[in-house]
């Protein structure tokens, strides 16, 4: 059977996880993406939907990668069947721009491993823009905007003070300590609030309650981590 290989940025660092989301992945494996970063630069529809949005705080903010000279970050690396695979994951990120990028496989310690042929290549959530994503989906945009009480999802400046949003942000940290020390290193060094300067290590010392911020019952397993 044909498969397609997805590169999780931020819950689905952790293969419990990611198997929620897609109960036959394969091959579940650390591997690292460069000339990208990992950025909290858009809101999302189903923080609102779920009560697990703050408006009046800005805490509302979801993770994409974005094009990044320099940049690079640990990714989950896994495969699941291509057959309604890349569909079904297209419906499940829309307001994404769903790139097909190459990333490195690693070793135990984290280093590169050379590929006998052409670099592996994964489908990564990518920054889009509100043009691309009215153009691909007009009516679920606007139910998108609506859903978030704002008037953009990817016109966010960097001095906007988005924030990520405290469960969602707390369900990632848990993830990627479950990913193990590299990813979880990558995660908290590697991660960018909005203004592309503020690591997650340093948000998190400023803001320590963001760990103890739990998610409703009802949805305490989904995002648990």
């Amino acid at each position: 059977m044909s498969q397609i290989t997805i590169c999780g940025l931020g819950s689905l660092l952790s293969e419990a996880s990611a198997r929620s989301t897609f109960p036959t992945l394969s091959g579940f494996r650390l591997g690292r993406i460069s000339g990208f970063r990992r950025v909290f630069s858009h809101p999302a529809d189903i923080f609102f939907q779920r009560g697990i949005a703050d408006l009046p705080s800005l805490q509302m903010a979801s993770l994409s990668a974005e094009p990044c000279d320099g940049g690079s970050f640990f990714c989950a690396a896994f495969e699941v069947p291509a057959e309604g695979g890349i569909e079904a994951f297209r419906q499940r990120e829309l307001e994404y721009d769903l790139q097909v990028v190459p990333f490195a496989e690693v070793d135990a310690a984290g280093a590169a491993v050379a590929p006998a042929g052409d670099p592996p290549m994964g489908l990564l959530c990518c920054r889009s823009t509100d043009a691309a994503f009215k153009a691909r989906a007009p009516t679920e945009y606007a139910e998108y905007i609506r859903a978030c009480g704002v008037d953009t999802v990817w016109g966010w400046a960097p001095d906007s003070g988005l924030r990520p949003c405290a469960v969602y942000l707390r369900h990632c940290v848990l993830a990627a300590t479950k990913g193990g020390t590299l990813s979880l290193n990558s995660f908290l060094d590697e991660t960018f609030l909005i203004d592309r300067k503020t690591t997650l290590r340093a948000y998190l010392a400023e803001h320590p309650e963001v760990m103890s911020t739990e998610p409703p019952p009802e949805l305490a397993q989904r995002y648990g981590g």
